[in-house]
């Protein structure tokens, strides 16, 4: 290769990782994508087969990108008229007070169900080190302020199907087996969840359901036809998806609407929209 061709290559190169990079930092972070899949609910009552239940995950409100897409975002999952919503936790990247007043703004424009909204709690709602209950506990008080009842270690029976909010596995708090143990084979329920490694935990107490979590975000990062390099998880294989953990539970792993950096690749951002049937 002759001096000419070497520099033409170099520009070629150059231009190719910095247009990847604009794509990484600008574009596919906001690249929100609608998710569309049915969930197949035991015991589930006659009269909700083809409603909607849609997930949201890891918004991370704070200084790192703006609250507009957030907003936007919600805004446009209200489309879809859900009866359910779920929030599987991570609604702030917590440094200091500040992220309550966004949080309660950014929950103004709040995607919400006819029937019920609902939200566990994930590590980041426990501020630094994952280690402050007092932020876990005024996080809930704003998303209880904005109609999004927030279930710790709780269940609640909405309209006939049971929805169990289990505490963060890093968090202060965990203690699931208190309100697992109560679960009913005759319910028509399903699991949030917000770190998927819970579901290696004994502390299911035969549940045989949904578990909807998500923690991962995909890994954000995925080179092509690889796995994420980076996940927070002990078991690699929860990534993100629908999972068959062969023993009756199906677990999905939301991808996030928000992000930690807001950088992704071959991650897109995610709401989960599914349509109830009976299994």
């Amino acid at each position: 290769m002759n001096r000419r061709k070497f520099l033409k290559s170099g520009i070629a190169l150059g231009t190719a990782l910095a247009a990847g990079g604009v794509y990484a930092w600008q574009i596919e972070p906001y690249w929100l994508e609608f998710v569309h899949l049915p969930m197949p609910v035991k015991n589930l009552p006659k009269e909700h087969e083809g409603k909607i239940l849609i997930q949201l995950s890891d918004i991370h409100v704070g200084d790192r990108f703006p609250h507009s897409y957030l907003i936007d975002s919600m805004k446009k999952a209200q489309e879809f008229d859900p009866d359910w919503v779920v929030y599987t936790g991570d609604f702030t990247h917590f440094k200091n007070s500040k992220q309550y007043s966004q949080l309660s703004s950014v929950l103004k424009s709040a995607t919400k169900g006819k029937v019920g909204t609902f939200a566990s709690l994930g590590n980041h709602d426990y501020g630094h080190g994952w280690s402050m209950p007092e932020v876990a506990d005024e996080t809930t008080s704003i998303l209880e302020k904005s109609g999004i009842k927030t279930l710790r270690d709780e269940k609640y029976n909405s309209d006939g199907l049971t929805i169990y909010g289990i505490e963060d596995l890093w968090g202060t708090n965990f203690n699931p087996e208190k309100v697992m143990k109560t679960w009913d084979a005759k319910e028509a329920a399903i699991v949030m969840c917000h770190n998927p490694d819970a579901c290696d935990l004994p502390i299911w107490n035969g549940y045989d359901g949904w578990v909807l979590a998500g923690h991962t975000h995909g890994g954000q990062v995925r080179p092509p036809f690889l796995p994420a390099p980076i996940l927070p998880v002990q078991n690699r294989r929860y990534d993100q998806g629908k999972i068959d953990l062969e023993d009756g539970r199906t677990l999905y792993i939301n991808r996030a609407l928000g992000n930690y950096f807001p950088i992704r690749l071959n991650v897109r951002p995610e709401i989960t929209v599914f349509t109830l049937t009976q299994a």
